[in-house]
């Protein structure tokens, strides 16, 4: 997908019509966003001379904030003027083992398309290499997260909490997970109290040709540690080592042996474990967070891989550009919040020894 100049120097003659296939598709880690926005511009500013833009697209993934999902959104649920929605969709959640039931929602999806092959449809659907989110939403046209998903996003959402920001001196743990030039580095703060998440830092590879050789600024990552210890009452701190074990090991000479810990993401079992409490307390509420967009988007980025010991998260693609860095810093955080309070430290006062 050619992108427009970055001046926005697109002519208004040259959209007169712009047609956006498969705009579930088009999302930030794409510059598919960037370019709708730069089309959507051109379009308006000679909407009065019948300038129009069309968009086409399968049922969005509600994790991925599309271009499609923007439009649903701005139609759907804020009423904005000017666009004219069209869709058909089958009945939701279906038995897809069911060949009647699964029949009955393809001829329902696909209306009047004479030219489709229901056969076919209902085949591909009931096919064992087809996993349920695909079928709902590339063949059945319902709007549905990845099959594969860590997290429901209704559930992420119902966590919001903006009434109680977290405060200079509040205690908290710490997670961090290295890199130094593909994946994101990140900090991630968890108040001991309430187990609100917070962003500490986070340093991304903006995949910007003009920057081929971007590395992460490990002087910032060093700042924002000093930072935090600085800021807040740092009860426990557990860090990934690749890369930064040196670092780390300075770290806890610095902020205290009992505080700054390594935890080796690469041990599943261990890994596992962390994995599923964090998801099991954000499903029944137990967890906060203030609403951080980049924490948003690595936790929703995050799908899950099954190995002997349990689910791990991981990227959905070894060379996908959403990262979830964060989300790593974020079950480390909630992690080490646990062993903290487990330790007795929730609103222990900390003194200091003396020997005469």
């Amino acid at each position: 997908m050619p992108g427009p100049d970055r001046n926005d120097s697109v002519g208004a003659g040259a959209c007169q019509f712009v047609v956006c296939d498969e705009v579930h598709h088009w999302v930030d880690s794409n510059a598919g966003t960037y370019v709708w926005e730069t089309l959507d511009r051109n379009v308006q500013k000679t909407a009065g001379a019948g300038s129009r833009l069309i968009e086409t697209t399968n049922a969005f993934n509600p994790n991925e904030n599309s271009i499609a999902q923007r439009t649903f959104e701005a139609a759907m649920e804020y009423g904005a003027k000017g666009i004219l929605y069209d869709c058909r969709e089958a009945e939701e959640d279906i038995d897809l083992k069911d060949e009647a039931a699964v029949r009955a929602a393809v001829i329902d999806a696909y209306g009047d398309s004479h030219w489709v092959d229901a056969d076919g449809i209902v085949a591909a659907i009931q096919d064992p290499r087809t996993t349920p989110a695909v079928a709902y939403r590339f063949y059945l046209n319902n709007i549905q997260e990845n099959a594969d998903g860590w997290l429901i996003k209704a559930e992420w959402d119902a966590c919001l909490d903006e009434d109680d920001p977290i405060q200079p001196g509040d205690q908290i743990s710490i997670g961090f997970d290295g890199s130094l030039r593909g994946d994101a580095t990140g900090l991630v703060g968890c108040r001991l109290r309430d187990g609100k998440l917070f962003l500490l830092g986070l340093w991304e590879n903006p995949r910007d040709p003009k920057q081929p050789d971007w590395e992460v600024d490990v002087l910032a990552v060093e700042a924002a540690v000093k930072r935090s210890f600085d800021t807040y009452k740092v009860e426990w701190a557990y860090c990934d080592p690749p890369y930064f074990q040196e670092a780390i090991g300075r770290w806890s000479l610095t902020y205290g042996d009992d505080r700054v810990f390594e935890y080796w993401t690469n041990k599943p079992m261990r890994m596992c474990e962390a994995t599923e409490r964090l998801n099991s307390a954000i499903a029944v509420g137990d967890v906060k967070h203030d609403g951080n967009a980049d924490l948003t988007r690595h936790m929703l980025n995050a799908v899950t891989r099954e190995v002997p010991q349990g689910l791990l998260v991981t990227k959905d693609s070894p060379r996908s550009k959403r990262k979830i860095d964060l989300a790593v810093c974020a079950i480390l955080a909630f992690e080490a919040r646990a062993d903290a309070i487990a330790d007795g430290r929730l609103n222990a006062r900390r003194g200091r020894v003396v020997g005469f």
